[in-house]
């Protein structure tokens, strides 16, 4: 399981984006400092660093070019409010693997973090999610059914996505807002009911189970 360092000061955030990775099978750890985050990054045990900038004791940036003069080549993402080309520019000059400006949606930090976690050779089997007649291939973002390809939008794709990631289990609609629209989300929307409807028509309406009361569900069996 991939250790992940978060280095955000926000709790609300931060707890997000934990729960996110921690949902998508990996182990987050955040430190809510730049000294804390400096110094557990030291220690080897993560695999890649989510960064904010805007730290209270010390700028990301400097957190950053601590750890590159160190020799530390653990991947880094910078994750800040900071959304003008020349911090963008300056975070990548100076060591950061990649750059996204807050607010920013949990479906796309995800497929940042897979991307700098990726081995260098990947195979297709670990690209391609199956569930019975129906495959979604995470590197070209398309989706097959019975070798057929259906056209997907992109938060079309993110959320059936999350459901192949989960089969069989009762996912919230809680758990598919903050998973596929964000930490920002408006938990009164029906947006989820909407977008599970959309995928029904295209995938089939056999597939995605309504559990009353608690959400939606992958179904295991065909019709």
């Amino acid at each position: 399981m991939s250790q992940i360092l978060i280095v955000e000061d926000e709790e609300r955030i931060s707890s997000f984006i934990a729960k996110g990775l921690r949902s998508a099978g990996y182990a987050p750890t955040v430190a809510d400092n730049g000294r804390d985050g400096y110094h557990l990054a030291q220690t080897g045990d993560f695999e890649l660093i989510v960064l904010d900038l805007g730290l209270p004791d010390q700028d990301g940036f400097t957190v950053l070019r601590r750890l590159r003069e160190s020799r530390n080549t653990t991947p880094v993402i910078i994750l800040s409010a900071r959304s003008s080309i020349d911090d963008t520019v300056a975070g990548l000059e100076g060591g950061a693997d990649d750059y996204m400006a807050k607010p920013f949606r949990f479906e796309e930090l995800l497929a940042r973090v897979r991307l700098r976690l990726r081995p260098d050779t990947p195979t297709a089997a670990n690209s391609v999610l199956t569930h019975q007649n129906l495959q979604l291939d995470l590197r070209t973002r398309r989706a097959a059914v019975n070798g057929k390809e259906i056209d997907l939008s992109a938060r079309e794709f993110a959320l059936a996505e999350a459901f192949l990631r989960n089969p069989g289990q009762v996912l919230s609609r809680e758990q598919l807002l903050s998973r596929v629209w964000g930490y920002d989300f408006d938990p009164g929307s029906n947006v989820v009911d909407v977008y599970v409807r959309y995928l029904r028509n295209k995938l089939g309406a056999h597939r995605f189970t309504t559990v009353r009361g608690m959400g939606y569900r992958l179904a295991s069996d065909e019709p």
